[in-house]
């Protein structure tokens, strides 16, 4: 290419030799480096935007993002739309041949789309990522705060340890915690499930890290790997992985991952006894009656109608995948029942179906209590919009400098399951560093998405995503907020703290990553 964004004499060249040209458009060595170099950039400019400069995560990503855009070269725009051109029409070097016609439109459009302004394609590219994940955070966040205020989170707790007695408690509060993750955010399941923790506590006299430690189990877990929790939406949205796939892969590695999680947190309960002390670090008395579940909210939904809001949008979305993946075609009569579920199946439609039966909950809140509750919970997952918007628009300014073609290289030489230990050690080391899951996940993702548009990938990319999402478990510690929130929540001190969850965070994360890893084996095209 000898003027930007222009092939060298591309009216004498036929379209085998422009394909050629795309295709080698700079040598591998170069590329790498030269992306390398730009993530580099990217990656650094967040971390101390964030940690140095205590920037806002939004205003640091959507920098970030200008900052790849601007650096970009122009040359390399155009290789990047002229690409992506001829593979969205599915055509060849030898239809280009056939079709001059075609050839003109493709570099016309690659032309124009060079010349674009950074801020522009910035722009476009957060939107894009606002209309795939917003209404889906949004809805999510309404149904959080629903069953948290109608009653029905604690009605769905007190059922499961009922049903387990005290002694199978932990594996009750890790499985409640589990479901309570999906719609939930983390921080809000602990707020809830740490007065169950206090009171079982009590009962038993013992046990108050294993109490805890089960709610991590459970709750922790789903807020990396299960959409539509902002990591894994985004993720799935960064590369390219069905949202029903990332919902089944999520659930059965997940679910794995707190049983093995639960057995990390008896071990580390051996060797630390934690009394029981309130925010303050007093000492609480050993039996309030006032601190048992049983005795508060008096009026509660039943646990069909606390469920109904979490499962059915899960099923409805797990059909509609299921429908997709198997390519089934019905016949006439059955065409129009088929349409019907996949359209219900839409992420968008099966959240707002959740959220409808959610409002049926609030018959059972105060009337007092329902004014600004779902505003407040919108204005909440407005900033986690934002964040995850900003975090997309990054990862596609990469994606437009070549990280695939990059990456793709290397992937060249590596063995196939080796992938997803890298794209863990990258999640972690960013997770560590700057302390949000959601964002290293966002970030590791747009660094690693050349990973899973690579046809070298020997397995599903939605094993990527889950890799990345154990990544983001290890290292909790004094960056992190949730480390924060639940040494503080259930009276620890900061010794205490760094000896119980920043341990069990990396028993999480590894344990994800070997989960992964055998299933990916066995299992690799999902």
């Amino acid at each position: 290419m000898a003027e930007a964004g222009k092939l060298p004499a591309h009216k004498q060249c036929s379209a085998k030799a422009r394909w050629a040209t795309w295709g080698t458009f700079h040598l591998p060595e170069r590329s790498v480096l030269s992306i390398g170099w730009l993530c580099l950039i990217a990656i650094s400019f967040v971390l101390i935007a964030i940690l140095v400069f205590r920037l806002h995560a939004f205003l640091a990503l959507l920098t970030a993002s200008f900052l790849v855009a601007v650096l970009t070269p122009q040359t390399q725009l155009y290789r990047f739309a002229s690409e992506e051109a001829i593979q969205d029409r599915g055509i060849t070097a030898e239809y280009l041949d056939d079709h001059p016609i075609v050839a003109e439109q493709i570099e016309a459009q690659a032309d124009a789309f060079s010349r674009e302004s950074a801020s522009r394609r910035v722009a476009t590219q957060f939107g894009n990522t606002t209309g795939s994940i917003g209404i889906v955070i949004a809805l999510a966040s309404v149904i959080g705060a629903l069953l948290m205020h109608s009653g029905a989170a604690s009605t769905i707790v007190t059922a499961m340890l009922k049903v387990t007695g005290d002694r199978r408690a932990p594996e009750a509060l890790a499985a409640g915690s589990f479901v309570l993750g999906i719609p939930v955010f983390f921080d809000t399941v602990f707020y809830l499930m740490i007065p169950i923790a206090r009171s079982l506590r009590r009962r038993v006299g013992k046990n108050y890290v294993l109490f805890i430690l089960a709610i991590l189990a459970g709750g922790s877990i789903t807020h990396s790997l299960i959409p539509p929790t902002p990591g894994p939406l985004q993720v799935a949205a960064i590369l390219n992985v069905e949202i029903g796939a990332m919902l089944i892969a999520g659930l059965g590695i997940g679910s794995l991952t707190s049983i093995v999680s639960l057995m990390f947190a008896r071990l580390i309960n051996r060797t630390i006894d934690l009394p029981l002390r309130d925010e303050d670090g007093n000492d609480l008395p050993e039996v309030d009656p006032a601190d048992d579940p049983e005795n508060s909210a008096t009026s509660r939904p039943p646990l069909s109608m606390a469920l109904a809001p979490i499962l059915l949008p899960v099923l409805l979305i797990t059909i509609g995948s299921v429908i997709r993946s198997t390519k089934w075609k019905p016949n006439e009569s059955w065409s129009e029942t088929v349409d019907f579920v996949l359209s219900l199946g839409d992420k968008n439609i099966a959240l707002g179906i959740g959220c409808v039966i959610a409002f049926v909950l609030m018959r059972w809140v105060d009337p007092k209590e329902r004014k600004g509750l779902v505003g407040a919970a919108i204005a909440s997952a407005g900033g986690i919009i934002l964040i995850t918007a900003a975090g997309g628009s990054l990862g596609k300014m990469l994606h437009q400098a070549g990280i695939a073609d990059a990456v793709s290289a290397i992937a060249r030489d590596m063995p196939g399951v080796m992938m997803l230990p890298l794209a863990f050690a990258i999640t972690a080391a960013i997770r560590t560093v700057q302390g949000s899951a959601t964002i290293a996940m966002i970030t590791s993702a747009s660094v690693l998405q050349g990973f899973a548009m690579s046809e070298s990938l020997p397995f599903h990319p939605v094993y990527l995503a889950m890799a990345i999402g154990a990544g983001s478990k290890p290292v909790s510690w004094m960056t992190d907020s949730a480390f924060w929130v639940i040494s503080e929540m259930s009276g620890m001190t900061e010794k205490e703290a760094l000896r119980v969850i920043s341990p069990m965070s990396i028993a999480m994360g590894c344990s994800a990553l070997v989960i992964t890893m055998v299933v990916a084996t066995i299992f690799p095209a999902v």
